[in-house]
């Protein structure tokens, strides 16, 4: 029997065997897909539609899809994002061309080449003291322009009951977020040589997701499926730091936002992290995490889809595995549907997961290989598997 993408998601969320495995793209920046293989993949299927960004962040260059692209991939899933406050997008709006973008956090992406941005403003990189913390001039997280739409939005969806919602907050990773303010060498550094503040630093920007969390679940409600939050936390060989440190450190950190998350919504908390996490997966179980994104499997013990899947799939549901390292950007067609057909056989049995390219699709992707991908999911997974 045919299910409605969001009967298809919801029963894959609860670990029950749906009619396919469900598509998860362009629903937030982990699983977007940037402008120019966009524009390329309306080009290919004949879509007619206005360039926009999520998030009205065009320096992050991730597209904001369009419903007859996202029905034509097959997408079960939609997304409501959050925005900057409304000053903060003025601001940038209205700066000098060329000129750093400049978050509210006061974090920036600078220009490297034509069009091209990447984070190189890091207000706080000569920080070691709480002093520093404390004479810094915060956002204000509970600013109502940054949800203003949301409620609106997330009840459009909920009344066409067509697909599941996916509620992706942005700023909503504070180790990422301390990356962004310090850089990543310094505030890594700061870890092991300033311990108290690295934490202090953490805490406060925690509470600050806290905030937003809060003020984002007042104004959607029960209008949601998924929720999404995380920390990169990984590399392609390793962690980016000892297991041990981050049980110290981290989790307690991910454990009180997760349960702040659960105490306020009944949606299925997603927690994105690229690199090879293995290590740690146990913890995230411990710690409430209900479904792990996107499964690199170009990095390290994450290449071990079966034993990924035995060991942790009555726990964890799956969503990614479709890689951007080589196949995606570096494969043909076909190429890309084999890839599909073999990551579906090792995390698609009894459920429990969920397609989609592993982080966002780069500007090194070929459209013809974003259809592959999609129609391959058409072609291999209809339950039961391998029929």
């Amino acid at each position: 029997m045919s299910l409605t993408p969001r009967e298809r998601v919801l029963a894959t969320i609860n670990h029950e065997v749906p009619d396919r495995v469900p598509i998860v793209m362009g629903v937030s920046n982990a699983t977007g897909i940037k402008m120019k293989p966009y524009r390329e993949l309306k080009q290919l299927i004949g879509v007619k539609a206005d360039d926009n960004y999520i998030y009205q962040w065009p320096e992050l260059g991730t597209a904001e899809i369009d419903e007859e692209t996202m029905k034509r991939l097959r997408v079960d899933v939609r997304g409501v994002l959050d925005v900057e406050a409304s000053e903060n997008l003025e601001r940038n709006r209205t700066r000098d061309p060329h000129s750093p973008y400049i978050s509210s956090w006061g974090t920036g992406q600078k220009e490297i080449e034509p069009g091209v941005w990447f984070p190189g403003v890091h207000p706080l990189a000569k920080a070691t003291t709480i002093e520093a913390i404390e004479n810094y001039p915060w956002p204000d997280m509970s600013d109502p322009t940054r949800v203003a739409h949301v409620k609106a939005q997330a009840q459009q969806l909920a009344d066409e009951n067509q697909h599941a919602i996916m509620a992706t907050p942005w700023l909503l990773f504070p180790f990422e977020r301390a990356f962004g303010l310090q850089g990543m060498d310094n505030f890594l550094t700061n870890l092991a040589l300033h311990p108290d503040f690295a934490k202090a630093l953490l805490k406060n920007n925690a509470d600050l997701c806290k905030t937003m969390m809060g003020s984002f679940l007042h104004e959607i409600g029960d209008n949601i499926d998924i929720i999404k939050i995380g920390d990169d936390l990984g590399t392609q060989e390793s962690l980016l730091m000892s297991p041990k440190m981050y049980r110290e450190i981290l989790k307690p950190i991910h454990a009180d936002l997760i349960a702040y998350t659960k105490e306020r919504t009944n949606a299925k908390v997603l927690f994105h992290t690229d690199g090879d996490v293995q290590p740690l997966i146990d913890d995230f179980v411990e710690i409430g995490i209900d479904i792990l994104n996107p499964i690199q499997t170009s990095a390290g013990k994450m290449a071990d889809l079966e034993g990924l899947k035995k060991r942790f799939g009555k726990k964890m549901v799956f969503c990614g595995g479709i890689d951007t390292h080589k196949v995606l950007p570096h494969g043909s067609p076909d190429d890309v549907r084999q890839e599909v057909r073999r990551v579906i056989n090792a995390l698609g049995p009894d459920g429990g997961f969920m397609v989609s390219s592993v982080h966002t699709v780069m500007n090194d992707v070929p459209a013809e290989n974003i259809l592959a991908m999609v129609d391959a999911v058409e072609e291999f997974g209809h339950y039961p598997l391998g029929k």
